[in-house]
């Protein structure tokens, strides 16, 4: 997969001596005592890898003849309960999940279904038609075609295929105009900035972010988490998606972007817009420490 000149590195790896079975003996305790203790939730489900939470809720369903999933979503709330309900998913339900959501909603989150289908290798795009298929007795493709139109939609269509040459920089010219507008934009004048939040929110211009999201993942996504927090009051759902389906990929990638190109930390501005156990939760999964505020 072409990821530039750079080394894609997570914030979440497999945790070392790992235990399910004591993992879920400890979140159940956590979740049917008097009181939910979430600091406990945030120390073990944001420590452990995808495929590691799923062995837990596994043991959990053998051990109490409950599904860690309804619990969570029965004693939790709000966006707090998002996050934790979120990394529970496989990451192809995850993605299912974010772009039924996006499609079915009151208002169709186009720049939700460019952030998953621009960035998701063909084999990902497989899975998550198929988890989207078994979760919601839908076909992708035919939601995408009946909920967006215009080139938007042709351009969704073929990502959705998931046919697309890897490995392959596309000398089209709207890559090469994407890139020199990518470039433009990364100046920190009211001008470019302007001419980004133009990209991100014009359709004639959605084509040529798509092909920035193919072409410098962690640059785009630090783009969209800052416009996320900064432009839109810290929109909740964009970060959670974010940060959750990057944790194992290129998060530490996209923090680094950040911090070059904002001159902040990712770690300093969710604990600036955040708070209670939801920061907590955020800035486990962004592997912060005191060095980044």
């Amino acid at each position: 997969m072409y990821c530039g000149d750079y080394q894609t590195q997570g914030t979440i790896f497999p945790a070392p001596n790992f235990n399910p079975i004591m993992d879920a003996q400890v979140l159940g305790g956590a979740l049917q005592g008097i009181s939910c203790e979430k600091d406990v939730l945030i120390d073990i489900l944001t420590q452990r890898c995808n495929s590691q939470r799923l062995m837990i809720a596994e043991a959990y369903r053998d051990m109490y003849g409950r599904d860690l999933i309804t619990d969570l979503k029965e004693n939790l709330s709000h966006h707090f309960k998002e996050v934790m309900v979120g990394l529970m998913y496989p990451p192809a339900s995850y993605d299912a999940h974010e772009l039924w959501h996006a499609l079915k909603g009151v208002d169709t989150e186009e720049n939700c279904l460019i952030d998953i289908l621009a960035s998701r290798s063909n084999m990902e795009i497989f899975q998550m038609k198929e988890a989207y298929l078994m979760q919601y007795n839908n076909d992708l493709q035919q939601d995408i075609d009946s909920e967006t139109s215009g080139h938007f939609r042709d351009t969704l269509m073929n990502l959705a295929q998931g046919t697309r040459m890897e490995g392959y920089a596309d000398p089209s010219s709207a890559a090469q105009d994407a890139m020199i507008l990518w470039e433009a934009c990364q100046r920190k004048t009211g001008e470019h900035k302007d001419m980004l939040q133009m990209i991100l929110c014009n359709k004639s211009y959605q084509q040529l972010w798509m092909v920035l999201c193919v072409r410098d993942k962690p640059s785009y996504f630090a783009y969209r988490l800052y416009n996320a927090i900064h432009e839109f009051g810290f929109h909740n759902k964009t970060v959670i998606r974010i940060l959750i389906a990057r944790s194992e990929i290129d998060l530490m990638n996209i923090r680094q972007r950040y911090k070059e190109r904002y001159g902040k930390s990712l770690f300093h501005d969710i604990k600036h817009f955040a708070s209670g156990h939801y920061e907590r939760a955020l800035l486990a999964i962004c592997a912060g420490d005191a060095e980044d505020y």
